[in-house]
Parts: C-alpha cells; sequence; structure tokens
C-alpha cells in the first residue's frame, strides 16, 4: 500500500513539469536491465515515434541534473560513442524505441559500482516518462549542407510559440509519424550546430546563464539563426547579452557582417549598434590633431613616449587602423608646430634674462628639451604625410632662435642643432623637396650652429643617428649652388681643421664638390 501511495504522488508531481525537448543524438541510459533488455530484442525495435526523456526538472531528481536540457540529461546518458550510421538505436525496457537516432552504439564501458548507483534514477525515469511522454509530440529534423543531421524531439507547442517560422511549418494534429508525433524537416542548413543550440535556447528558463556558458561566438552563431526563424525572444536575449561583453576584433567583423544582412528592431538592437558605429560621426582628421595636442602638452616624459609610439603606429601608412589614408588636418598641426616653437623661443628669453619671473619650477634643460622633441616628432608625422616644406620654411626663418643660439648655455643650446639635424637628414635623404632659396636660407642660418653643437650632439644623441648625419648633411649642402657650397665648405675645412672629431666630418662631400666645381671644371675648358 505504501508502495502504491509513493508512486501515485511521484506521478502527481510529474504532471507539473514543464514541457520538454530532447535530442536524437542522446544515447541509452546506464542501467544494467536496459542494456539487457536491448541485447535481447536485438536492437529491432523501431515502429513507434517520440522518444520519451526525464522531464527537464523535477523535485524529485537530484539537484546536479536540473539546469540545462543537455544537463538534465547527462545523468540519463550512457556515454557510450557513436560508431557508424544507418543502424537502429537500443530500445527501452518496455519495447518501444528509445531514441530514432539511426546509429549504433558501443558496448558500455562504465564500471559497475556507477550502473548500479544510476539504476534509482532509472527507475523514477520509468515512472515519469509516460507523463513526460505527452508533451514531446514533434520531431525535428535539420540536416545540414555538409551532410550531417539532427533529430530533436520538440514539444510543439513551446516550439511553435516561440518562433513564427516553424508556426507556419508546424504539420495539422492529423499529420503523424508512425502514430506518434509530428514531423518537420528543415534542409540544407548552414550551421546545424547553432540551429540546434537555438531551438534549446527555447526550451531555457535562464537565457542569460547558457550565454554566459557559451560565449559571445557561439551567442552570435545563434542571433542569426534567431532572425531566420523570427525566434523574438532569442534575437532580444542574444543582443542583450552581446552588447553586455567584450568583443575580439574577429567578433566584431561578425556582427558588422551580421548586421549588413539582417535588420533587427531598433529598440533592441541600438545598443549594439553604438558600439558597433559613432552615432554621430565625427572626422578622425580632428580626434588626431586633439591627441596631438595632449601628447606635445604632456608633463610626464614616460607617458609622453609612449602616446608618441601610439600615436605613430596610429598614423603609419602600414597600420591596419589607417584604412583611408586622407591626411590629418595640415593647419591644425602647423598650429601646434608653431605654438610649440613659441614656447622654446619664451624659454631661451627667460634663460636670457636672469631677471625675469620663473614661471615653470622644472630646469630649463628640460623645458627646452621637451619642446626640441616635441618639434622632431611632429617634423616626422609632416614628412611621413608628404607636407614638411613648410615645417623648413618656418625653422629657417626662426632669426631670433639663431641669434639667442649663440649667447646661451652650451648644456641645452644644442637641442637647437638636434631639430636642425632632422632638417638636414630630411633633405639629404630627398624626402622633401624645398625651392633652392628655402635651402640656402636654412644653410645659411642653421649651419654654424650645426658645427658648434656637433661635439655636443655626439655626447648626447638621444637616439639620434651621427653617421647618417653626416651623410646626408653633406648631401644636402651638396644641393646648393656651387658658390654657395665653396663658401660653406670652406668654414667647415677651417673648423673641421681645428676641432677634429667635434665637428661633422663631410670629407666625401667636400670631395664630390671640388671635382665638380675644378676636376671637371677644368676638363670642359680644355675641350
Amino acid at each position: 500500500m505504501a508502495d502504491l501511495a509513493a508512486h501515485h504522488h511521484l506521478r502527481r508531481r510529474g504532471a507539473a513539469l514543464p514541457r520538454g525537448w530532447c535530442c536524437s543524438f542522446a544515447a541509452a541510459p546506464q542501467s544494467p536491465e536496459h542494456r539487457a533488455l536491448s541485447a535481447a530484442s536485438g536492437g529491432g525495435g523501431g515502429g513507434e515515434s517520440g522518444a520519451r526523456k526525464l522531464p527537464p526538472k523535477s523535485p524529485s531528481v537530484p539537484s546536479s541534473f536540473q539546469s540545462s536540457p543537455s544537463s538534465r540529461l547527462a545523468g540519463l546518458i550512457d556515454p557510450r560513442r557513436i560508431l557508424s550510421p544507418g543502424r537502429v538505436s537500443p530500445i527501452d525496457p518496455d519495447g518501444s524505441p528509445a531514441v530514432a537516432v539511426g546509429v549504433t552504439l558501443e558496448e558500455d564501458a562504465v564500471p559497475r559500482e556507477e550502473q548500479s548507483a544510476a539504476v534509482p534514477f532509472v527507475a523514477v525515469r520509468e515512472e515519469q516518462e509516460e507523463e513526460e511522454g505527452r508533451g514531446l509530440d514533434l520531431k525535428l529534423c535539420l540536416r545540414g549542407r555538409d551532410g550531417r543531421g539532427v533529430v530533436m524531439d520538440l514539444d510543439s507547442t513551446v516550439l511553435c510559440e516561440s518562433s513564427a517560422f516553424f508556426a507556419a511549418m508546424a504539420p495539422p494534429p492529423e499529420a503523424t509519424v508512425g502514430g506518434g508525433s509530428k514531423r518537420i524537416e528543415v534542409d540544407g542548413v548552414e550551421n546545424v550546430e547553432a540551429f540546434k543550440e537555438t531551438v534549446e535556447l527555447m526550451f531555457e528558463p535562464d537565457p542569460m546563464r547558457w550565454f554566459v556558458r557559451a560565449g559571445v561566438s557561439r551567442a552570435i552563431g545563434v542571433l542569426e539563426v534567431s532572425s531566420s526563424i523570427m525566434f523574438d525572444r532569442g534575437i532580444k536575449s542574444c543582443l542583450e547579452y552581446i552588447e553586455a561583453v567584450p568583443w575580439n576584433e574577429s567578433e566584431e567583423e561578425r556582427l558588422k557582417n551580421l548586421f549588413s544582412r539582417c535588420t533587427f528592431d531598433e529598440a533592441v538592437s541600438k545598443d549594439v549598434l553604438a558600439r558597433l558605429k559613432p552615432q554621430c560621426q565625427s572626422s578622425s582628421d580632428d580626434v588626431t590633431v586633439h591627441l596631438i595636442h595632449s601628447v606635445t602638452s604632456s608633463t610626464n616624459a614616460g607617458a609622453r613616449k609612449e602616446m608618441q609610439s601610439l600615436v605613430n603606429g596610429l598614423l603609419s601608412k602600414s597600420s591596419v587602423y589607417q584604412k583611408d589614408l586622407s591626411g590629418i588636418n595640415k593647419s591644425s598641426l602647423y598650429q601646434i608646430c608653431c605654438s610649440c616653437l613659441n614656447s622654446l623661443l619664451e624659454h631661451f628669453k627667460e634663460d636670457l634674462h636672469a631677471d625675469k619671473i620663473v614661471r615653470d619650477s622644472k630646469p630649463m634643460i628640460e623645458r627646452v628639451s621637451k619642446q626640441t622633441e616635441n618639434l622632431n616628432w611632429l617634423f616626422d608625422i609632416l614628412v611621413n604625410n608628404d607636407m614638411a616644406e613648410e615645417f623648413v620654411e618656418l625653422w629657417a626663418k626662426q632669426e631670433d632662435l639663431i641669434r639667442m643660439h649663440g649667447q646661451a648655455s652650451a648644456m641645452f643650446r644644442y637641442e637647437l642643432s638636434r631639430i636642425s639635424a632632422h632638417v638636414f637628414i630630411a633633405l639629404g635623404k630627398g624626402k622633401v623637396q624645398c625651392p633652392s632659396d628655402l635651402r640656402s636660407q636654412l644653410f645659411h642660418g642653421w649651419f654654424s650652429p650645426m658645427l658648434m653643437d656637433f661635439g655636443w650632439l655626439q655626447r648626447c644623441s638621444k637616439g639620434l643617428d651621427m653617421r647618417m648625419l653626416e651623410d646626408n648633411l653633406g648631401q644636402a649642402l651638396l644641393t646648393l649652388p656651387l658658390q654657395q657650397q665653396q663658401s660653406l665648405f670652406e668654414e667647415w675645412f677651417q673648423c673641421f681643421a681645428s676641432r677634429g672629431t667635434e665637428c661633422p666630418n663631410l670629407s666625401r662631400a667636400f670631395q664630390v664638390w671640388w671635382r665638380r666645381s675644378f676636376v671637371r671644371s677644368s676638363v670642359d675648358s680644355h675641350r
């Protein structure tokens, strides 16, 4: 009598279970009785349809089996490996087929202790399976383009209520397979796994927990399938999860591609779209100039170098971030150059007038070095964007700085020649093309300071390649008219004779000038 009451109690509790689903790739339960009956029947059961599984969640089931549809089935599934298609699965103890998967299973290798422990759980399944079988009234057959197939036993009510696509495809009540369940077939599925997971999501009580386990990449696949089968609740859940978590670049490209092909409700997708593209289109040139200004005004030397490297990478022509190289705002960039030059000029004026109020507590050397570094960095950006000619003109006309150079302390005045060195190297390499009179003005103003400061530049090179400076200084000098070359080479010769290595070695360029001026002209005059 007590057994009958317990049985009646189990049936009443099972009646309140939610409608569920099961996938035909599920294997046989871990029960010795099940295996024995299967062997006795010879694996030949097959007419009935509508596989019966353990209800998704029941108070009688241990808590470890009450998370998701797949995990709820895990306690009942025999971990036997699928061997080859084309056969039928083992049958249930009552003689009806467990699931019509069309595969055969390998013999169980689970220890007897584990099998024995599973027997009470199988007994619960046997008591409840009749009640659950009433809900699984539809077979969903998915066939992929790669030939893979999946068969799922589902509750047609949940499926059709979740998806307008399946609601339109659902057969009428009288259309059944084997007298037990209806059937829907979907062929040519591009991603069978994503399609299967999307259907499973319809039966998930907490979709967000599923997404946390699945990750962004699988969520994007589910989003695409949900859009194709008009699963609105799935679309909303996908977009809510995707918007709240980080993406890598590959996932971002997949989302952009998906949004270009599919149309989503604006109220649901606006937050994701806001992360994919800016709402108000601002110019990258303006942002770049703002970043450059922030770098030049930085007061932390280490951070300034780090930010310079970052901006250089963004502006590089080979950078993956620079797809449309339309150039940066030239006018705004030269405004920053002029600001740095004015600051440099103020520092030298402050040094010459000791009675002037010092507004900056940092040493003069550090302040001058900062502006020099800024100007050299700006010049490199201008050279790389083919708009450095105006900088050469700007530097050649710095008469006040040229005049104060000779009066300032040698401990920091050589920083001015560091700027000149970058300009001379660019001219010598042919990266900047300037008119002859501008090149003459540049050498007239900054060649003598370079001869004076070369020794300091050698001792404090700060990354400047001195051999490259010597070679390109000579090459740039050779672009001047021969008469001007003679005047400058004579000045260099006198300096080099008295100072030696404290002066740049322009011997190679000097020999070229000598041959052009005297040897060749002499040969031409005798012809």
